[in-house]
Protein backbone atom coordinates (compact mmCIF):
# COMPACT_ATOMS: atom_id res chain seq x y z
CA UNK A 1 0.00 0.00 0.00
CA UNK A 2 1.15 3.84 -0.42
CA UNK A 3 -0.23 6.82 1.19
CA UNK A 4 -1.99 9.74 -0.14
CA UNK A 5 -3.08 12.77 1.40
CA UNK A 6 -5.18 15.86 0.56
CA UNK A 7 -6.96 18.88 3.35
CA UNK A 8 -9.24 15.84 4.86
CA UNK A 9 -6.50 13.26 6.03
CA UNK A 10 -4.41 10.26 4.65
CA UNK A 11 -5.27 7.42 2.85
CA UNK A 12 -4.02 4.26 1.85
CA UNK A 13 -3.96 3.55 -1.70
CA UNK A 14 -3.09 -0.31 -3.25
CA UNK A 15 0.54 0.12 -4.49
CA UNK A 16 0.07 -1.09 -8.21
CA UNK A 17 -3.11 0.91 -8.50
CA UNK A 18 -2.85 3.90 -11.28
CA UNK A 19 -5.64 5.93 -9.60
CA UNK A 20 -5.08 7.98 -6.21
CA UNK A 21 -6.64 9.54 -3.22
CA UNK A 22 -9.53 11.55 -5.08
CA UNK A 23 -11.09 8.23 -6.51
CA UNK A 24 -10.56 6.55 -3.28
CA UNK A 25 -13.24 9.57 -1.53
CA UNK A 26 -15.55 8.91 -4.20
CA UNK A 27 -15.75 5.28 -3.91
CA UNK A 28 -15.74 5.72 -0.23
CA UNK A 29 -18.45 8.53 0.11
CA UNK A 30 -20.11 8.28 -3.17
CA UNK A 31 -20.76 4.79 -4.75
CA UNK A 32 -24.00 2.91 -4.59
CA UNK A 33 -25.29 1.38 -7.91
CA UNK A 34 -22.65 -1.09 -7.94
CA UNK A 35 -22.04 -0.35 -12.00
CA UNK A 36 -18.39 1.18 -12.33
CA UNK A 37 -17.11 3.07 -14.54
CA UNK A 38 -14.84 0.84 -16.36
CA UNK A 39 -18.12 -1.21 -17.72
CA UNK A 40 -18.02 2.18 -19.81
CA UNK A 41 -15.18 2.09 -22.50
CA UNK A 42 -16.11 4.52 -24.40
CA UNK A 43 -16.57 7.11 -22.01
CA UNK A 44 -13.31 6.55 -20.79
CA UNK A 45 -11.82 6.97 -24.22
CA UNK A 46 -13.76 9.69 -24.86
CA UNK A 47 -12.06 11.56 -21.83
CA UNK A 48 -9.10 10.26 -22.71
CA UNK A 49 -9.47 12.39 -25.88
CA UNK A 50 -10.90 15.24 -24.37
CA UNK A 51 -7.60 15.24 -22.06
CA UNK A 52 -5.14 14.62 -25.31
CA UNK A 53 -6.89 17.58 -27.12
CA UNK A 54 -6.27 19.84 -23.92
CA UNK A 55 -2.99 19.35 -23.56
CA UNK A 56 -2.28 20.58 -27.19
CA UNK A 57 -4.42 23.55 -26.42
CA UNK A 58 -2.80 24.10 -23.16
CA UNK A 59 0.83 23.67 -24.68
CA UNK A 60 -0.22 26.23 -27.21
CA UNK A 61 -1.56 28.27 -24.97
CA UNK A 62 1.85 28.08 -22.87
CA UNK A 63 0.28 26.56 -19.83
CA UNK A 64 1.95 23.56 -19.94
CA UNK A 65 5.57 22.09 -21.20
CA UNK A 66 6.24 20.53 -24.09
CA UNK A 67 6.93 17.48 -22.34
CA UNK A 68 4.40 17.29 -19.86
CA UNK A 69 2.16 17.59 -23.20
CA UNK A 70 4.17 14.95 -24.65
CA UNK A 71 3.84 12.84 -21.58
CA UNK A 72 -0.09 13.41 -21.04
CA UNK A 73 -0.61 12.56 -25.28
CA UNK A 74 1.00 8.81 -24.36
CA UNK A 75 -1.23 8.12 -21.41
CA UNK A 76 -4.20 9.19 -22.76
CA UNK A 77 -3.55 7.04 -26.10
CA UNK A 78 -3.31 3.68 -23.94
CA UNK A 79 -6.60 4.87 -22.62
CA UNK A 80 -8.18 5.58 -25.90
CA UNK A 81 -6.67 1.85 -26.81
CA UNK A 82 -9.10 0.32 -24.35
CA UNK A 83 -5.91 -0.67 -21.61
CA UNK A 84 -6.03 -0.70 -17.97
CA UNK A 85 -9.34 -0.41 -17.52
CA UNK A 86 -9.51 -1.99 -14.38
CA UNK A 87 -8.13 1.62 -13.04
CA UNK A 88 -11.20 2.97 -12.93
CA UNK A 89 -13.77 1.74 -9.94
CA UNK A 90 -15.32 4.71 -9.31
CA UNK A 91 -19.36 4.58 -9.11
CA UNK A 92 -20.99 5.46 -12.69
CA UNK A 93 -23.39 6.92 -10.85
CA UNK A 94 -21.89 9.01 -7.81
CA UNK A 95 -22.79 13.02 -6.66
CA UNK A 96 -20.91 15.66 -7.39
CA UNK A 97 -21.59 16.85 -10.96
CA UNK A 98 -19.13 13.53 -12.19
CA UNK A 99 -16.34 14.88 -10.25
CA UNK A 100 -15.27 11.27 -9.29
CA UNK A 101 -15.40 10.09 -13.18
CA UNK A 102 -13.38 12.85 -13.79
CA UNK A 103 -10.55 12.56 -10.94
CA UNK A 104 -10.23 9.03 -11.83
CA UNK A 105 -9.47 9.95 -15.34
CA UNK A 106 -6.98 12.40 -14.25
CA UNK A 107 -5.23 10.62 -11.68
CA UNK A 108 -4.62 7.17 -14.34
CA UNK A 109 -3.02 9.50 -16.46
CA UNK A 110 -1.29 11.56 -14.35
CA UNK A 111 0.13 8.36 -13.38
CA UNK A 112 0.91 6.68 -16.40
CA UNK A 113 2.75 9.85 -17.65
CA UNK A 114 4.92 9.81 -14.68
CA UNK A 115 5.98 6.53 -15.29
CA UNK A 116 7.20 7.83 -18.12
CA UNK A 117 9.60 9.58 -16.57
CA UNK A 118 10.53 6.58 -14.22
CA UNK A 119 8.58 8.10 -10.90
CA UNK A 120 7.16 5.50 -8.46
CA UNK A 121 2.75 5.99 -8.28
CA UNK A 122 1.36 8.49 -6.47
CA UNK A 123 4.20 11.38 -7.21
CA UNK A 124 2.01 13.43 -9.14
CA UNK A 125 5.52 14.88 -10.70
CA UNK A 126 6.20 16.12 -13.24
CA UNK A 127 2.66 15.85 -14.10
CA UNK A 128 0.06 16.60 -11.74
CA UNK A 129 -3.75 15.68 -12.30
CA UNK A 130 -5.05 18.62 -11.36
CA UNK A 131 -2.45 21.43 -12.60
CA UNK A 132 -1.92 19.53 -15.83
CA UNK A 133 -3.96 16.99 -17.26
CA UNK A 134 -7.01 19.07 -16.26
CA UNK A 135 -5.67 22.41 -16.74
CA UNK A 136 -7.84 24.57 -18.45
CA UNK A 137 -11.06 22.39 -17.55
CA UNK A 138 -13.36 22.16 -15.32
CA UNK A 139 -15.33 18.32 -14.29
CA UNK A 140 -18.81 20.06 -16.43
CA UNK A 141 -17.15 21.01 -19.50
CA UNK A 142 -14.38 17.77 -20.39
CA UNK A 143 -17.45 15.57 -18.93
CA UNK A 144 -20.20 17.16 -21.09
CA UNK A 145 -18.36 16.89 -24.10
CA UNK A 146 -17.29 13.51 -23.48
CA UNK A 147 -20.36 11.69 -22.67
CA UNK A 148 -21.58 13.46 -25.72
CA UNK A 149 -18.67 12.06 -27.81
CA UNK A 150 -19.49 8.40 -26.39
CA UNK A 151 -23.12 8.39 -27.33
CA UNK A 152 -22.64 9.30 -31.06
CA UNK A 153 -19.34 6.72 -31.16
CA UNK A 154 -21.69 4.07 -29.60
CA UNK A 155 -24.91 4.89 -31.64
CA UNK A 156 -22.49 4.36 -34.78
CA UNK A 157 -23.02 0.31 -34.23
CA UNK A 158 -26.53 0.87 -33.35
CA UNK A 159 -27.48 2.88 -36.65
CA UNK A 160 -25.24 0.16 -38.80
CA UNK A 161 -27.56 -1.97 -37.75
CA UNK A 162 -31.47 -0.26 -37.97
CA UNK A 163 -30.21 0.25 -41.56
CA UNK A 164 -29.42 -3.37 -42.13
CA UNK A 165 -32.73 -4.22 -40.46
CA UNK A 166 -34.50 -2.00 -42.68
CA UNK A 167 -33.83 -3.86 -45.86
CA UNK A 168 -34.77 -6.61 -43.89
CA UNK A 169 -38.14 -5.62 -43.31
CA UNK A 170 -38.63 -4.48 -46.98
CA UNK A 171 -37.74 -7.87 -48.62
CA UNK A 172 -39.72 -8.93 -45.83
CA UNK A 173 -42.90 -6.99 -47.20
CA UNK A 174 -42.04 -8.03 -50.67
CA UNK A 175 -42.25 -11.58 -49.96
CA UNK A 176 -45.32 -11.60 -48.38
CA UNK A 177 -47.32 -9.63 -50.50
CA UNK A 178 -49.02 -12.08 -52.49
CA UNK A 179 -50.56 -13.82 -49.18
CA UNK A 180 -53.89 -12.79 -48.64
CA UNK A 181 -54.44 -13.08 -44.87
CA UNK A 182 -56.94 -11.46 -42.47
CA UNK A 183 -56.61 -7.41 -40.84
CA UNK A 184 -58.03 -6.88 -37.37
CA UNK A 185 -59.26 -3.88 -35.32
CA UNK A 186 -60.19 -4.35 -31.77
CA UNK A 187 -58.57 -7.79 -32.32
CA UNK A 188 -61.95 -8.51 -34.00
CA UNK A 189 -62.34 -9.64 -37.65
CA UNK A 190 -62.16 -7.25 -40.41
CA UNK A 191 -61.36 -7.10 -43.62
CA UNK A 192 -58.74 -9.20 -46.42
CA UNK A 193 -55.41 -7.54 -46.37
CA UNK A 194 -52.71 -8.71 -47.74
CA UNK A 195 -50.01 -9.71 -45.13
CA UNK A 196 -46.90 -7.63 -46.74
CA UNK A 197 -49.28 -4.62 -46.35
CA UNK A 198 -49.42 -5.43 -42.71
CA UNK A 199 -45.71 -5.53 -42.30
CA UNK A 200 -45.19 -2.58 -44.67
CA UNK A 201 -46.33 -0.83 -41.87
CA UNK A 202 -43.67 -2.11 -39.41
CA UNK A 203 -41.10 -1.11 -42.29
CA UNK A 204 -41.95 2.40 -42.14
CA UNK A 205 -42.68 3.16 -38.39
CA UNK A 206 -38.89 1.40 -38.49
CA UNK A 207 -37.56 3.86 -41.04
CA UNK A 208 -39.08 6.85 -39.15
CA UNK A 209 -38.17 6.10 -35.64
CA UNK A 210 -34.55 5.32 -36.68
CA UNK A 211 -34.33 8.80 -39.13
CA UNK A 212 -35.41 10.59 -36.17
CA UNK A 213 -33.64 8.69 -33.42
CA UNK A 214 -30.20 9.14 -36.56
CA UNK A 215 -31.37 13.28 -36.20
CA UNK A 216 -31.26 13.37 -32.10
CA UNK A 217 -28.23 11.83 -32.15
CA UNK A 218 -26.24 14.44 -34.31
CA UNK A 219 -27.52 16.87 -32.42
CA UNK A 220 -25.07 15.57 -29.71
CA UNK A 221 -21.95 16.81 -31.54
CA UNK A 222 -23.12 20.55 -30.22
CA UNK A 223 -20.57 20.78 -27.06
CA UNK A 224 -19.09 23.30 -24.62
CA UNK A 225 -15.66 22.43 -24.20
CA UNK A 226 -13.86 25.63 -22.97
CA UNK A 227 -16.92 26.87 -21.11
CA UNK A 228 -15.41 25.23 -17.89
CA UNK A 229 -17.90 25.09 -15.06
CA UNK A 230 -21.03 27.36 -16.27
CA UNK A 231 -20.06 28.66 -19.36
CA UNK A 232 -18.17 31.71 -18.72
CA UNK A 233 -14.64 30.16 -19.82
CA UNK A 234 -13.11 31.54 -16.73
CA UNK A 235 -10.35 29.36 -15.59
CA UNK A 236 -9.11 28.87 -19.35
CA UNK A 237 -6.94 31.03 -21.24
CA UNK A 238 -8.90 32.60 -24.36
CA UNK A 239 -5.89 30.90 -26.45
CA UNK A 240 -6.66 27.35 -25.07
CA UNK A 241 -10.55 28.13 -25.72
CA UNK A 242 -9.95 28.69 -29.29
CA UNK A 243 -7.62 26.21 -29.71
CA UNK A 244 -8.99 23.35 -27.81
CA UNK A 245 -12.60 22.02 -30.07
CA UNK A 246 -10.56 22.56 -32.99
CA UNK A 247 -7.44 20.35 -31.58
CA UNK A 248 -10.00 17.80 -30.46
CA UNK A 249 -12.02 17.70 -34.21
CA UNK A 250 -8.61 17.07 -36.20
CA UNK A 251 -7.57 14.51 -33.62
CA UNK A 252 -10.75 12.61 -34.05
CA UNK A 253 -12.11 13.61 -37.12
CA UNK A 254 -15.39 14.50 -35.06
CA UNK A 255 -17.88 17.23 -36.45
CA UNK A 256 -18.11 18.99 -33.20
CA UNK A 257 -18.89 22.90 -32.57
CA UNK A 258 -19.71 25.06 -29.75
CA UNK A 259 -23.75 25.21 -29.09
CA UNK A 260 -24.76 28.49 -29.07
CA UNK A 261 -25.07 29.57 -25.60
CA UNK A 262 -22.54 27.51 -23.19
CA UNK A 263 -24.41 29.30 -20.72
CA UNK A 264 -27.53 26.79 -22.04
CA UNK A 265 -25.37 24.15 -22.06
CA UNK A 266 -24.17 24.15 -18.75
CA UNK A 267 -27.66 24.67 -17.51
CA UNK A 268 -29.78 22.33 -19.67
CA UNK A 269 -29.64 18.85 -20.90
CA UNK A 270 -32.31 18.65 -23.03
CA UNK A 271 -29.85 17.42 -26.14
CA UNK A 272 -29.75 14.07 -23.94
CA UNK A 273 -33.10 14.21 -23.11
CA UNK A 274 -34.38 14.08 -26.85
CA UNK A 275 -31.78 11.22 -27.57
CA UNK A 276 -33.35 9.32 -24.94
CA UNK A 277 -36.97 10.02 -25.48
CA UNK A 278 -36.12 8.79 -29.38
CA UNK A 279 -34.99 5.61 -28.36
CA UNK A 280 -38.12 5.33 -25.95
CA UNK A 281 -40.07 6.03 -28.91
CA UNK A 282 -38.48 3.65 -31.15
CA UNK A 283 -38.84 0.95 -28.10
CA UNK A 284 -42.36 1.66 -27.96
CA UNK A 285 -42.69 0.81 -31.81
CA UNK A 286 -40.89 -2.55 -30.62
CA UNK A 287 -42.62 -3.20 -28.29
CA UNK A 288 -46.38 -3.04 -30.49
CA UNK A 289 -44.38 -5.26 -33.64
CA UNK A 290 -42.79 -7.56 -31.23
CA UNK A 291 -46.11 -8.27 -29.33
CA UNK A 292 -47.90 -8.59 -32.60
CA UNK A 293 -45.41 -11.13 -33.96
CA UNK A 294 -46.10 -13.29 -30.79
CA UNK A 295 -49.83 -12.65 -32.00
CA UNK A 296 -50.05 -13.96 -35.42
CA UNK A 297 -47.82 -16.63 -34.69
CA UNK A 298 -49.59 -18.03 -31.88
CA UNK A 299 -50.97 -21.59 -31.87
CA UNK A 300 -49.99 -23.38 -33.65
CA UNK A 301 -53.40 -24.77 -33.44
CA UNK A 302 -56.05 -22.67 -31.18
CA UNK A 303 -53.58 -19.10 -32.21
CA UNK A 304 -53.90 -17.22 -35.35
CA UNK A 305 -51.20 -19.04 -37.13
CA UNK A 306 -50.60 -16.84 -39.61
CA UNK A 307 -47.08 -16.70 -39.36
CA UNK A 308 -43.91 -18.66 -38.65
CA UNK A 309 -41.36 -17.88 -36.29
CA UNK A 310 -38.09 -19.67 -36.42
CA UNK A 311 -37.44 -21.96 -33.78
CA UNK A 312 -34.40 -21.84 -31.34
CA UNK A 313 -34.80 -23.46 -28.08
CA UNK A 314 -37.17 -25.72 -26.29
CA UNK A 315 -40.04 -23.41 -25.25
CA UNK A 316 -40.89 -24.90 -22.62
CA UNK A 317 -39.98 -27.20 -19.29
CA UNK A 318 -43.25 -29.03 -19.32
CA UNK A 319 -44.57 -29.11 -22.77
CA UNK A 320 -43.03 -31.58 -24.87
CA UNK A 321 -42.61 -29.96 -28.42
CA UNK A 322 -43.74 -26.56 -27.16
CA UNK A 323 -42.02 -23.65 -29.00
CA UNK A 324 -42.33 -19.75 -27.89
CA UNK A 325 -41.58 -16.98 -29.48
CA UNK A 326 -38.73 -16.30 -27.01
CA UNK A 327 -36.60 -13.62 -29.07
CA UNK A 328 -39.67 -11.14 -29.53
CA UNK A 329 -40.05 -11.93 -25.89
CA UNK A 330 -36.54 -11.01 -25.10
CA UNK A 331 -37.08 -7.54 -27.37
CA UNK A 332 -39.89 -6.69 -25.61
CA UNK A 333 -38.11 -7.20 -21.97
CA UNK A 334 -35.17 -5.09 -23.78
CA UNK A 335 -37.67 -2.20 -24.42
CA UNK A 336 -38.97 -2.48 -20.88
CA UNK A 337 -35.08 -1.71 -19.56
CA UNK A 338 -34.90 1.37 -22.09
CA UNK A 339 -38.15 2.85 -20.94
CA UNK A 340 -36.78 2.29 -17.71
CA UNK A 341 -33.69 4.25 -18.66
CA UNK A 342 -35.48 6.92 -20.36
CA UNK A 343 -37.90 7.72 -17.22
CA UNK A 344 -34.14 8.14 -15.15
CA UNK A 345 -32.56 10.82 -18.24
CA UNK A 346 -36.13 12.48 -18.24
CA UNK A 347 -35.88 13.36 -14.46
CA UNK A 348 -32.21 14.43 -14.83
CA UNK A 349 -33.40 16.84 -16.78
CA UNK A 350 -36.53 18.10 -14.57
CA UNK A 351 -33.96 17.83 -11.94
CA UNK A 352 -31.63 20.61 -12.71
CA UNK A 353 -30.98 23.75 -11.25
CA UNK A 354 -29.81 27.29 -11.68
CA UNK A 355 -26.36 27.53 -13.47
CA UNK A 356 -25.12 23.76 -13.27
CA UNK A 357 -26.90 20.25 -14.05
CA UNK A 358 -25.15 18.27 -11.86
CA UNK A 359 -27.06 15.17 -12.77
CA UNK A 360 -25.73 14.87 -16.46
CA UNK A 361 -23.61 11.54 -15.78
CA UNK A 362 -26.49 9.69 -14.49
CA UNK A 363 -27.97 10.76 -18.17
CA UNK A 364 -25.45 9.99 -20.32
CA UNK A 365 -24.74 6.93 -18.54
CA UNK A 366 -28.65 5.88 -18.35
CA UNK A 367 -28.53 6.19 -22.15
CA UNK A 368 -25.07 4.42 -22.86
CA UNK A 369 -27.06 1.27 -21.12
CA UNK A 370 -30.17 1.97 -23.61
CA UNK A 371 -27.91 1.74 -26.19
CA UNK A 372 -26.12 -1.14 -25.63
CA UNK A 373 -29.36 -3.29 -24.56
CA UNK A 374 -31.32 -2.21 -27.12
CA UNK A 375 -28.29 -2.98 -30.20
CA UNK A 376 -27.47 -6.41 -28.42
CA UNK A 377 -31.29 -7.34 -28.37
CA UNK A 378 -31.69 -6.19 -31.80
CA UNK A 379 -28.64 -7.94 -33.27
CA UNK A 380 -30.66 -11.29 -32.13
CA UNK A 381 -34.34 -10.28 -33.14
CA UNK A 382 -31.94 -9.74 -36.52
CA UNK A 383 -30.76 -12.65 -36.97
CA UNK A 384 -32.86 -15.02 -35.26
CA UNK A 385 -36.39 -13.98 -35.63
CA UNK A 386 -37.03 -11.25 -38.62
CA UNK A 387 -35.07 -13.05 -41.69
CA UNK A 388 -36.62 -16.44 -40.72
CA UNK A 389 -40.10 -15.38 -40.54
CA UNK A 390 -42.19 -17.42 -42.79
CA UNK A 391 -46.16 -17.23 -43.92
CA UNK A 392 -48.45 -20.24 -43.48
CA UNK A 393 -50.14 -20.07 -46.49
CA UNK A 394 -53.00 -22.28 -46.10
CA UNK A 395 -53.71 -20.65 -43.02
CA UNK A 396 -54.02 -17.12 -44.01
CA UNK A 397 -56.09 -18.37 -46.83
CA UNK A 398 -58.36 -19.93 -44.54
CA UNK A 399 -59.00 -16.92 -42.65
CA UNK A 400 -59.41 -14.46 -45.57
CA UNK A 401 -62.58 -16.31 -46.49
CA UNK A 402 -64.34 -16.25 -42.95
CA UNK A 403 -67.40 -14.47 -41.93
CA UNK A 404 -66.34 -10.94 -41.85
CA UNK A 405 -64.42 -10.52 -44.66
CA UNK A 406 -67.30 -12.01 -46.80
CA UNK A 407 -69.76 -8.96 -45.25
CA UNK A 408 -67.21 -6.68 -46.48
CA UNK A 409 -67.40 -7.96 -49.33
CA UNK A 410 -71.28 -7.69 -49.41
CA UNK A 411 -71.15 -4.48 -48.43
CA UNK A 412 -68.86 -3.49 -51.33
CA UNK A 413 -71.57 -4.31 -53.52
CA UNK A 414 -74.80 -3.91 -51.88
CA UNK A 415 -74.50 -1.26 -49.19
CA UNK A 416 -74.62 -1.10 -45.39
CA UNK A 417 -78.18 -1.55 -45.04
CA UNK A 418 -78.75 -3.90 -46.94
CA UNK A 419 -75.97 -6.15 -45.48
CA UNK A 420 -76.97 -5.75 -42.34
CA UNK A 421 -80.62 -6.22 -42.66
CA UNK A 422 -79.40 -9.67 -44.71
CA UNK A 423 -77.36 -10.66 -41.24
CA UNK A 424 -80.38 -9.65 -38.97
CA UNK A 425 -82.99 -11.64 -41.10
CA UNK A 426 -80.96 -14.88 -42.36
CA UNK A 427 -78.12 -15.16 -39.73
CA UNK A 428 -74.42 -15.98 -40.58
CA UNK A 429 -75.59 -19.30 -42.26
CA UNK A 430 -77.80 -17.07 -44.82
CA UNK A 431 -75.12 -14.70 -45.27
CA UNK A 432 -73.11 -17.10 -46.77
CA UNK A 433 -75.43 -19.24 -48.72
CA UNK A 434 -76.40 -15.73 -50.31
CA UNK A 435 -73.04 -15.47 -51.15
CA UNK A 436 -72.84 -18.88 -52.48
CA UNK A 437 -75.97 -18.44 -54.89
CA UNK A 438 -74.24 -15.29 -56.47
CA UNK A 439 -74.70 -12.57 -54.05
CA UNK A 440 -71.40 -10.93 -54.98
CA UNK A 441 -73.30 -10.73 -58.39
CA UNK A 442 -74.99 -7.46 -59.63
CA UNK A 443 -77.67 -9.56 -60.90
CA UNK A 444 -78.36 -10.67 -57.29
CA UNK A 445 -79.84 -7.28 -55.70
CA UNK A 446 -82.36 -6.97 -58.58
Amino acid sequence: MRKEQDSFGTLEIPQDALYGIQTVRALQNLSFSGKSLRQYPAYIASLAMVKKAAARANERAEVIETSVRQAIEQACDELIAGKHLEHFPVDILHGGGGIGTNMNVNEVISNLANEQAGMPRGTYAPVHPVDHVNASQSTSDACHTAIRMAIVQEYAGLDDLLARMQETWENLVQRLMPITTIARTCLQDGMRVQLGETFSGYAAVWKRRHRSLKQAVQELLAVNLGGTVIGSGIGAPSAYREAVLAELCHLYGMRLQHRENLFDAAQNLDDLAQVSAQLSLLSTCLLKIAKDLRLLSSGPEAGFAEISLPAVQAGSSFFPGKINPVVPESLIQSCFQVLGCDRVVQATLEHGELDLNVFEGAAGANILDALYMLKNALVLFHEKCLAGIEANEERCEELANTFIPLVVDLKEKHGYSFVSKLIKEKGREGVKSFSRDGGLNDESNK
